[in-house]
């Protein structure tokens, strides 16, 4: 075919009916031909920088789709749908390292024209404009299938790289200087011409400059403190602020990253109250926690620590929470509220649960915060781990040995199936004079993933039971991006998507 004109453009949502009419054109197989118009729409909105059209004589005849990611979060094993989100492209992240190719194809009548070279030309200035790492892609590989009897998959890359064979997407590449990687399997359900298989290809940057923060740069190793609070009588605030600064002081001394306290630690102050009715009492009690908030700030800024607050009652709008502070140590904070509230915090204080659910950035990453029954509920943590959690903190406060083994039990497992680590922090002791908060039990601790990489048992650090202390512990989180991609087995990889999810309801 002869053409007048030749232009490469970023796509818009105008060229839709052409990109359909080329997109169905080129992909006979129905199940591939995924692109319309709410996918290519989402697409956009994400990242219009990285979509690109080849334009002959007026007509949108083609184009090449991408996303940017951090490698590392996903690694060399992956299929196309957890690179795409399943299509929402939800994985974008303008902060990645690496330019993912996601698809490029141009309408038959069109081919010939060196029109794909143009639009790889493009994608490769793209790259290099982004300062990104390198491009990357999972390429399929459409004459395979006419060879599976005949040959391995493995087999087949190695005759089309000596050219003994030809692959319409696979020579091409090779030709435009990818190289494979590795053979990928499962990669794009339902690619039958490929029988699913895909090479992992990568095009290096040459040009790019690893950008090298000299100060505040993230860190692998982050250091835990876990408070194990002594319930004692205070005979005022005074009383304590002392005890938390003794803590926020004796555990900042270790360098420490974090500090958390546990849930509900203020609970000395409501002895004055206990005349009171219970759901008095607690609102009385209430009334600290503004000033205790404002202290840690304090704290958080001196000391030079990032302060997870524990819990405390929080009045808002006439409503009783069970909330807490991240005092960052730059002075910036932000609250957190129980999600899940125990049957005895409706009856006897009648308080009311949260309704956000977010992941908090840290200059140690993301956290996920929650308090103590909330660990209890697998859906609310996996939701933060969608969102990137690689610590949970758990500030607890339990009565007996039964109920502190359902947070640690259940801690636990959180651990384990959303990768990551789960700080959990109690208070110990009693208050004799305190109606609803006699005896307490814990056993601080943290825990990690069960893999190679981590401690066989799953306890990375733990406390004395029922003893007044402190537990510091560094936790490692490249060995959680390891075991994301290079792990025994594969949890938040390995959900059948298909089957089921989590739907967040409130979700700003």
């Amino acid at each position: 075919m002869e053409a007048n004109s030749v232009t490469v453009r970023h796509l818009t949502l105008q060229d839709m009916t052409e990109l359909r009419h080329a997109s169905e054109s080129v992909y006979l197989n129905k199940e591939l031909a995924t692109w319309n118009e709410s996918t290519v729409k989402a697409l956009l909105t994400k990242f219009p920088e990285g979509q690109i059209c080849v334009v002959v004589d007026g007509i949108v005849v083609g184009c090449a789709f991408s996303l940017i990611i951090e490698y590392a979060d996903f690694g060399d094993e992956h299929t196309y749908a957890e690179i795409t989100s399943d299509m929402t492209f939800d994985n974008h992240d303008p902060k990645g390292d690496s330019l993912y190719g996601i698809e490029v194809f141009i309408h038959p009548d069109y081919r010939g024209l060196r029109l794909a070279r143009r639009l790889y030309d493009a994608r490769k200035e793209l790259c290099e404009n982004l300062n990104l790492r390198a491009i990357v892609a999972g390429g399929r590989m459409p004459n395979y299938a006419q060879h599976s009897e005949k040959m391995s998959a493995k087999q087949y890359i190695e005759k089309v790289k000596i050219k003994e064979l030809y692959d319409p997407v696979l020579s091409f590449q090779l030709a435009n200087d990818f190289y494979v990687r590795k053979l990928l399997t499962g990669y794009l359900s339902g690619d039958k011409e490929s029988m699913e298989y895909a090479t992992l290809l990568e095009w290096p940057n040459i040009f790019y400059t690893k950008s090298v923060k000299l100060i505040n740069a993230p860190r692998s190793e982050v250091r835990l403190g876990l408070v194990q609070w002594q319930m004692r009588s205070m005979k005022s605030i005074d009383d304590l602020f002392e005890q938390m600064e003794f803590y926020v002081d004796a555990v900042s001394d270790y360098k420490s990253d974090f500090v958390l306290f546990p849930e509900l630690f203020n609970a000395p102050l409501m002895a004055e109250f206990n005349h009171l009715r219970l759901t008095e009492s607690i609102r009385r009690l209430a009334e600290y926690t503004e000033q205790i908030r404002d202290k840690f700030i304090e704290f958080a800024i001196s000391y030079n620590i990032n302060i997870i607050t524990g819990s405390m009652p929080f009045f808002v709008d006439g409503n009783l929470y069970n909330s807490g502070f991240l005092c960052r140590r730059d002075g910036s904070w932000e609250r957190y509220d129980k999600i899940h509230l125990t049957p005895a915090e409706v009856r006897s204080w009648s308080m009311v649960g949260g309704k956000n659910l977010k992941v908090f950035d840290t200059d140690c990453g993301k956290i996920g915060i929650m308090i103590c029954y909330d660990v209890e509920f697998p859906e609310y943590s996996r939701i933060l781990a969608d969102q990137g959690m690689n610590i949970l903190f758990v500030p607890f406060l339990t009565d007996t040995q039964n109920g502190y083994t359902r947070v640690r039990h259940c801690a636990m497992a959180r651990a384990i199936e959303n990768e990551c680590y789960v700080a959990i922090a109690g208070a110990v002791g009693n208050l004799p004079k305190v109606n609803n908060m006699d005896i307490q039990y814990a056993q601080s601790a943290v825990f990690t993933p069960s893999d190679f990489a981590f401690p066989t048992t799953g306890i990375k650090a733990e406390a004395t039971p029922n003893s007044e202390m402190t537990v510091i512990v560094d936790v490692n989180i490249d060995l959680l991006k390891q075991l994301h991609s290079h792990g025994s087995v594969h949890t938040m990889r390995d959900r059948r998507h298909d089957l089921y999810s989590i739907t967040e309801h409130n979700k700003a």
